[in-house]
């Protein structure tokens, strides 16, 4: 039985670039803009966090925004991410703290998904170590190495699992080496799979596009996974929620309505 009580969307971010960085070999010179969400899933058993987003001070500290944002090194610019997009704002709104998060689960680690682990101190943290090996190489330049180089409880995954009752992590590689999609079971209407960045838009799931950046060029891989969360989406009766998606952002509840 599902121990899943709500699903919060949580918006810690915008981002606006090329729409080739999210549809392999489609839509160069169309701009568009991309939330950057986190999801908290509150259970009986404890609280859960999808994803933490981007770490604050690199896009608020000039110095460090350009260091880390150099429009040459990393040609698709920096994220817009205000005071009350952090993860600590957002959980200030519910009455919670950073200490109220029992585990944290990263689809993958690109600085708009692991930047704010710095936020989130004393929880564990799942990760595919298949990730954890691709971002310490780096595999591509949008892994930030000091966002997760510091004292994190890892918890390394290599197998699909429960996390607990109602919440499976499901292997999706193909944009990065390991990265890891989740179904949801709520406790009332359909289950949600978060994607995660196996699949930026709709039009990723929709078309079987890849996304525009794969681990070693393996879009292949990429497409296979979108294959995998439709057929578990079909299996299961769940909805295939992307991650990047604006139009699709403004369609789910926001706080203090939650899905259920």
């Amino acid at each position: 039985m599902s121990q899943v009580l709500k699903l919060w969307p949580l918006l810690t971010a915008t981002h606006r670039y090329d729409k080739s960085y999210s549809t392999r070999n489609r839509g160069e010179g169309t701009l568009i803009e991309a939330p950057i969400l986190a999801y908290l899933i509150e259970t009986r058993q404890g609280r859960v966090l999808f994803d933490v987003g981007c770490d604050f001070h690199k896009l608020d500290d000039p110095v460090a925004r350009q260091r880390w944002f150099d429009p040459v090194d990393f040609p698709m610019g920096p994220p817009e991410m205000s005071e009350e997009q952090r993860l600590t704002a957002h959980l200030q709104r519910m009455g919670l703290t950073c200490a109220d998060i029992d585990l944290v689960f990263l689809s993958h680690l690109h600085f708009d998904h692991a930047g704010g682990l710095c936020e989130v101190c004393g929880a564990d943290v799942h990760v595919h170590e298949a990730e954890l090996e691709a971002a310490r190489e780096p595999a591509d330049n949008a892994y930030f190495a000091d966002d997760f180089a510091g004292d994190v409880r890892w918890k390394l995954q290599r197998d699909e699992y429960d996390l607990l009752p109602g919440v499976r992590a499901i292997n999706t590689p193909g944009h990065t080496a390991g990265h890891m999609s989740l179904l949801i079971e709520l406790p009332t209407g359909a289950p949600v799979i978060l994607a995660g960045d196996a699949a930026d838009l709709t039009e990723n799931l929709a078309d079987e596009v890849a996304p525009g950046l794969c681990w070693r060029d393996r879009d292949d891989l990429a497409v296979d996974s979108i294959r995998k969360l439709k057929r578990v989406a079909v299996e299961t009766g769940a909805e295939l929620w992307p991650n990047h998606d604006m139009a699709f952002w403004r369609t789910l509840k926001r706080f203090p309505e939650y899905h259920a």
